[in-house]
This record gives C-alpha cells, structure tokens and sequence, in this order.
C-alpha cells in the first residue's frame, strides 16, 4: 500500500456520515487514452470512481474500502486537506467493482 493510499484513508478520520450518507474520495482515473493520447487537465471529466471511506448507520450495500462507481452529477463535493471528496447518497452508488 503506497504512501497516498494511506494518506486518503486519514481524510475520513473523525468524520462519520449521517444516516444513509457514504463519505468518498475519488480515485485516480487514467492520464492517456487507449490509443496512446494524454488527456490534459483541462480536459479531463471528473472521475465517476472512487474509495468508500466511511459510512453513515443506515448504509445497507457498501462498506469502507469498496471501490464504487456513482453517477457523475450526485453528492456534494468538498476539499479536505488538498484531497476532493464526496459525500454521496448510497441510492446514488451506481455499482461496487469486485475485481
């Protein structure tokens, strides 16, 4: 597990989400296409992926450290120590990646 890993796993600490609420930091999308091109920051989308962090009591279907994938206008974005992060409805969980 790499030092950033690490760190992200600290944004959350101290913070528990309330009722059906899940706390997300993204995870790091892809800097090329499949052909070879780079994407420059500008023109990158917002990754609709990230790294369950904590969640709140009525969360049922994720738990911390599930990787999961949500719709791409959903929660409210925050920065918490120069890391963006999400707090997100779980109706608003598209799916958890299991591989």
């Amino acid at each position: 597990m790499g030092t950033a890993e690490k760190e992200k796993k600290n944004v959350a600490k101290g913070f528990q989400p309330l009722g059906e609420r899940v706390f997300v930091t993204y995870t790091e999308e892809l800097e090329r296409t499949a052909g070879g091109i780079y994407v420059p920051d500008s023109a990158k989308e917002k990754p609709q992926r990230g790294v369950v962090q904590a969640v709140g009591k009525k969360v049922e279907n994720v738990k911390v450290g599930d990787h999961v994938l949500f719709d791409k206008y959903s929660g409210s974005k925050l920065r918490i120590e120069d890391e963006e992060c999400l707090i997100l409805k779980e109706e608003d969980i598209l799916g958890i990646f299991t591989a």
